[in-house]
């Protein structure tokens, strides 16, 4: 599914440009997935199916046949809809503009189309445009609006891609009439009826040909030429890149950029979907996104009905709470000049000011953070009674921080240092003395083996992302550079997955050796390699080999350094 998504673009920023400026400053929006599928919940004819729901209708769902699902409609009667209350809640989330689905790949339009009366307001019982609603409502309430449209896949409409290839007078149907007969102008319709559009996202572009994607560019173009169009239009004919659904990335992307999320697992909503985010959560997504340079753009799934679930509600709500008190880690922040996470938490920037965003406090007094050159003017840890002063020392190239002994927010607690100058960083990888350091795959050195990336589906549409190194030989190496600031042994752990026996190895460039036999899992485990010294202070090169591989699948995620004594 994720080919379908197509080539992307990357633009280089363009701060004072009115396009994109609502995207560049507010780094997090509220994604809606709403329509027909909406109604049924995931749930065919007493039978649950487990994925995203806005895929119900598909064979690899519950393959629900075209009559039969456009019948659908006259059952779709969301009469707890309510804009204004979305409105209010994306408000309350920190969110600053709204991006919905307009027509997904279903082929059901969700506002009132002249094209097509497959649509909510000629359809349904309930014959209201909830987009006019909306978009009236984020006007009133000083958010920006966009719309998704599924501009390739289209299930229900002759020529579409995935759709019917007859007509109803049984005539062959070619993409082509599906493009000029609904596509082009229901683009046409959603940026010209609905006021000014922030944004126009686009999606699955699949092998759509490129003529067609700029013919719909240029529709964006003329009828609102402020509103951005997204990177998966097709083609790098996009404004900015969007990252696979639900991929935060570990290391910094330059560019303008989204990652795109949910609140639980599905997109539109699934009747036994409860595994919802905890406000916790959302901000480590959200903060991470903006720490690697990126706008952070989170979905819910309302109901048939039209109502949000209250448990997306409430952790929205409370994760809000916390933006409102810290706006600036969020709001015009630029990405951590470390260029990727840090062992307990991350960083996000403000012009001479960074945000140490601590994810997990430790029950300890002391926070250590690598590689700083730039000279500190002050440093203070934010807490309800305000900014308190923070004591703090340099040693080698790393800074230690004094913190009180509890945590001044149960979230995400924050310390502001203003620096004399711009953020001057050696990006080398610290081992923290205190909570351990895991290194990912993907900023090792590789000789003599393959690193690549690797996706799959824990259930239809719940991506998983990781790098890994794998087609490992005896000889080959993965390798990493490491700053120690406290000697000693630490233990060596390796998270891998395999088949059956492997032989690892881990060693100090010009130092200790060690190495380990393990058992094996199809899933990535972590599993302890040994103690390994570290006889001084300073910069070591750590080497990773698989010295033993019967079945040849050894594959590595990562390596965790954690200190002993």
């Amino acid at each position: 599914m994720d080919a379908m998504w197509g080539d992307s673009t990357v633009k280089l920023r363009a701060e004072n440009s009115a396009r994109g400026q609502l995207f560049e400053e507010g780094n997090y929006a509220m994604f809606i997935h709403w329509g027909l599928y909406s109604h049924l919940g995931n749930k065919v004819n007493g039978k649950t199916y487990y994925g995203i729901g806005e895929w119900i209708m598909s064979d690899r769902m519950a393959g629900i046949p075209i009559g039969d699902y456009k019948q659908l409609a006259e059952e779709f009667n969301p009469l707890n809809f309510d804009a204004e209350a979305i409105v209010q809640l994306a408000k309350d989330a920190g969110m600053k503009y709204i991006v919905i689905t307009s027509k997904h790949h279903d082929g059901f339009a969700m506002y009132d189309s002249e094209v097509s009366d497959f649509d909510i307001v000629d359809s349904t019982p309930w014959g209201h445009d909830p987009m006019k609603e909306l978009s009236d409502a984020c006007q009133k309430a000083g958010l920006g609006f966009g719309f998704y449209y599924s501009h390739n896949q289209d299930w229900t409409y002759p020529g579409g891609h995935n759709g019917p290839d007859k007509k109803e007078n049984g005539e062959s149907a070619s993409f082509d009439d599906y493009f000029r007969e609904k596509c082009l102008p229901q683009v046409e319709e959603i940026t010209t009826q609905y006021g000014p559009i922030a944004l126009v996202w686009f999606d699955t572009p699949g092998e759509m040909p490129k003529h067609y994607v700029e013919q719909l560019v240029e529709v964006v173009r003329r009828n609102q030429p402020n509103a951005l169009v997204s990177g998966r239009a097709g083609h790098g004919l996009g404004d900015y890149q969007t990252l696979g659904d639900m991929e935060v990335p570990h290391h910094n992307i330059d560019g303008m950029w989204e990652s795109v999320d949910t609140t639980n697992n599905s997109w539109g909503y699934a009747w036994y979907d409860e595994n919802w985010k905890s406000p916790r959560e959302i901000l480590n997504r959200l903060i991470s996104t903006v720490a690697r340079g990126g706008t952070y753009m989170l979905n819910i799934g309302p109901r048939g009905d039209g109502s949000v679930p209250v448990r997306a509600s409430r952790v929205l709500r409370v994760a809000g709470q916390w933006i409102q008190s810290n706006p600036q880690v969020i709001y015009r922040s630029g990405p951590s000049p470390w260029g990727h996470a840090l062992p307990w938490g991350d960083v996000t920037t403000n012009g001479n000011t960074l945000s140490l965003c601590i994810f997990d406090w430790m029950p300890l007094d002391r926070l250590y953070l690598p590689g700083l050159k730039s000279e500190i003017k002050s440093a203070h840890i934010l807490t309800p009674d305000g900014p308190q002063a923070v004591p703090y020392s340099r040693e080698g190239n790393w800074t230690i921080f004094t913190l009180p002994s509890c945590a001044p927010d149960l979230l995400v607690s924050v310390i502001e240092v203003e620096l004399a100058g711009p953020p001057d960083v050696d990006q080398t990888f610290g081992l923290d003395p205190l909570v351990g350091t895991e290194i990912l795959a993907e900023f090792a050195e590789v000789d003599g083996a393959e690193k690549s990336s690797l996706r799959w589906m824990e259930k239809f549409g719940e991506w998983v992302r990781l790098t890994r190194i794998h087609e490992w030989s005896p000889d080959s190496t993965a390798s990493w550079e490491v700053d120690v600031i406290h000697p000693g042994e630490y233990l060596a752990s390796l998270s891998y997955a395999g088949k059956g026996r492997i032989v690892w190895g881990v060693s100090v460039e010009g130092g200790e050796h060690i190495q380990n036999e393990q058992d094996s899992s199809h899933n990535y485990e972590e599993y302890p390699i040994g103690w390994i010294h570290f006889p001084e202070p300073g910069r070591y090169r750590i080497h990773v080999s698989c010295l033993e591989d019967e079945n040849g699948e050894a594959s590595l995620k990562s390596i965790r350094l954690v200190p002993i004594m």
